[in-house]
């Protein structure tokens, strides 16, 4: 669980994939930040909202977008939450990004 004020860090990799691969950021749709890391750093309620990460090979420009992660952040007098699972969310997001990359090599070897 988070709280207003953690430093919070999104990471974004792909598992299977040829080099040169650049990350880009989207928070509700708007890019954000490049990158595989995105630190937020210490989080307020400006924070919420989702954020999804876009792996670009360089070399054929496939794109593979990784799920929305949603977070909110409330306010500490309104029992200080965050969208719970976000861990969860985070591996399956570095999980979906890992298959499509792979996917998407296994089709165009085929």
């Amino acid at each position: 669980q988070l709280h207003p004020g953690d430093d919070v860090t999104l990471h974004c990799s792909v598992q299977v994939g040829s080099a040169p691969v650049t990350f880009t950021w989207l928070h509700n749709g708007q890019q954000v930040a490049r990158g595989p890391l995105l630190q937020l750093g210490a989080i307020g309620e400006g924070h919420s909202g989702t954020y999804q990460c876009v792996a670009t090979n360089q070399l054929d420009g496939h794109q593979a977008l990784s799920p929305e992660l949603a977070l909110k952040v409330t306010p500490w007098g309104h029992r200080d939450t965050v969208a719970a699972g976000v861990s969860g969310a985070i591996f399956f997001l570095l999980l979906l990004v890992g298959v499509i990359v792979a996917w998407h090599r296994w089709h165009r070897v085929s």
